[in-house]
Formats: structure tokens, sequence, C-alpha cells
């Protein structure tokens, strides 16, 4: 007998956890496909600090979905495939070919490279993060713009780097203006000189420019569908049981980063987002109550301070009036990419 499938689109963290825990818990009723349009797990957190470090394992942080995705799941009960998700209708996930609808959307955000890889596949990845860290090592001023968690994480790892450099030239920092981006998004690569204009009419000289300049939401798909279900910052409005807001599609969950539940944007609430999904899930195939999301925890950021130090902060617990905060020093230049590769399940060649 053939089983229904239950798609999830979008293979980054959320949903390569979602998908997982879905084929673990439900091999007997649904066989899972994780629709990714990248032809390797791209390891992100690795990718700022790989964008500017030379001499590390840049090939482990694009990890095959095969054998891994589902090897700790029972078998054939899930498939990866790689394709990009055009639209959604009521009835089918539309691919290069059809499948019955029951979906969960964890399409994330996308960031500018070198958060995140125009490419779709390892080779060019891999080849684009290694070309960006020679870039950086012979540039001699590099403006990194964007203050948040990835801009400090990679103006701090070239300043430790490259302590000569950043000795001569100092680290400035401009606040309360905005760039203005180049309407194609690139500057120049080429070691020669420019200015990167700012919105207060004044400019600054460089001969490389990092852009970390956050996130933009993915959900055209559930735009197409349902425009009343985006928010005015394009993220999917869901109810508090993580469905999309239009009752239209009951089937339809939204978790991670690409959804609006009230939890700040990281992996772990999108981890507890998906586990509530497969609960909600079994729900609904024996006709029960289905669980809310309840926000269980502040928000909090575990950020590097160059290649050893870190800091982990979260807001302060409710009855507190002190955020938490944690000094660390146990850093390495390669972020333990080793570990990740064999906990992602990489297998025993790292250039597949």
């Amino acid at each position: 007998m053939t089983l229904p499938y239950i798609v999830v689109v979008g293979g980054s963290y959320v949903g390569l956890n979602a998908a997982q825990q879905l084929a673990s818990s439900l091999s007997d009723k649904f066989h899972v496909i994780l629709t990714e349009k990248r032809s390797h797990f791209n390891h992100l957190f690795a990718f700022p600090r790989f964008s500017v470090a030379q001499g590390v394992q840049t090939q482990k942080a694009f990890i095959p979905y095969v054998p891994g995705a589902f090897v700790n799941c029972p078998p054939n009960s899930g498939t990866v495939l790689q394709a990009r998700v055009t639209t959604i209708d009521s009835n089918a996930v539309q691919l290069d070919r059809e499948v019955p609808l029951d979906g969960i959307i964890a399409t994330g955000t996308s960031l500018v490279a070198p958060s995140n890889m125009i490419s779709i596949d390892k080779q060019a990845g891999v080849a684009y993060l290694q070309d960006h860290a020679q870039n950086v090592a012979r540039s001699s001023k590099i403006i990194v713009i964007g203050g948040g968690a990835v801009g400090v994480q990679i103006a701090t790892d070239i300043k430790e780097l490259y302590p000569a450099k950043c000795a001569e030239l100092g680290v400035e920092i401009k606040l309360g203006s905005r760039v203005k981006l180049p309407l194609d998004g690139f500057y120049p690569t080429d070691g020669s000189v420019f200015d990167v204009e700012l919105e207060d009419e004044s400019s600054l000289k460089a001969d490389h420019a990092i852009i970390c300049t956050g996130q933009t939401p993915q959900s055209d798909i559930i735009k197409s569908l349902s425009p009343e279900c985006i928010n005015q910052n394009g993220f999917i409005q869901t109810s508090t049981t993580l469905q999309i807001s239009d009752a239209r599609y009951p089937n339809i969950f939204a978790i991670g980063d690409v959804a609006e539940t009230g939890a700040h944007k990281a992996a772990k609430p999108g981890s507890k987002q998906a586990a509530l999904v497969v609960r909600n899930i079994q729900h609904i195939i024996s006709n029960e109550p289905l669980e809310e999301y309840i926000l269980s925890e502040p928000p909090g950021i575990h950020l590097t301070l160059g290649i050893e130090k870190s800091i982990a902060f979260g807001n302060p617990i409710p009855g507190s009036s002190e955020p938490f905060t944690k000094h660390r020093i146990d850093g390495k230049l390669d972020m333990n990419i080793d570990a990740v590769w064999i906990r992602k399940g990489g297998g025993p060649e790292s250039s597949l």
C-alpha cells in the first residue's frame, strides 16, 4: 500500500528537524518528503567564520542529505527531493511533479552572501567561501555593513585573524546611519578602492565590503496561496497551533525563521516548534484537540567574539530583572566542524 505524503518545504535546521521527527513518529501512516533546492545541508553557523578564515575544511560546511537526513529513522520513511517548490494550492505542492498536500513550511529566511550561498551546489559554495577568505586576507580596508550578530562575528574574526592589519587600521564603528547598498547588491572584489555611501550623505573608503544586513523571509509560496497570511514584514502569520492563519488550510503549518510565532529567530525555538507540529499532526489523525505553542524562555544568543572567546546572553527570565550573561573561552578556528559533520550524518567522504 502506498502511504500518503507529508511534505516539508525547506531543509535547513528546523525543516530537517521536523522531517526527521515526522519520519520517526509517523512512518506507519505517512511517507515524509523533504524538499530542498540546495544539494547539501548548509551549516550556516560556520559561513561567517569560513568566509574570512583560511586553513579550515570549508567543504565540511556542506553536508550531504543522503544518507544523513533519514539514516536514524525507520527504513523507507523519508525521501529528500532536491527541488524548488514553486507554488502551493489546496491539493498539491508544485515541484517538477505533483504530490498530495499535507505541508509544513520551514523555508526560513534569506541572508546576503557570505552568510548564505547564492549557489545551490556544494562545489560552487566551497569555492565562493574560499575565494572570499582570500579576498579578506589581501584587503587592507574592510567595511562590515550591519552590526547584528553576523556583523559582529565577522568583524571580531577579522580583527583576531589579521591583527597586524587591525593594529594599523583600528576598528572603527559608525552608528546612526544606514548604508546605501548598490542596486545590484554587490561591491567590487578586485582589490580596487571604492566608496561605500551612507544615507547621511557621507561615505567611507574600502577595498572590500561584507554585507551583514539581516534576514529576508522566504514566504512567497504562501503569499501566492494566502496573501492575508503574510504580515507587513513578510513573515507567515500562524495560529497558536502553528497552522498558518488561514482556516481554509488546516493541514499547512509554518515554523522556524519564516513564521511569525512570537519566538526569536533561532534554531532552539524552531526545534520546539517542530516537535509541537509533529504532535499536532498526530492529534489531527486521532481527531483530538491540538496543542498550542507557548513561549517557554526569553530570547537569547550565543555570539562568538573572535576565535576563542564568545558570550552567551539571554533576556531576563520572568520574575527577574537581570539578563543572563556567560563569557566563554573555548572556541576553535574550525568551530568544531568535524563534530557537526558526524552529527548530521555526513559519512566518511567529505567531498560528497
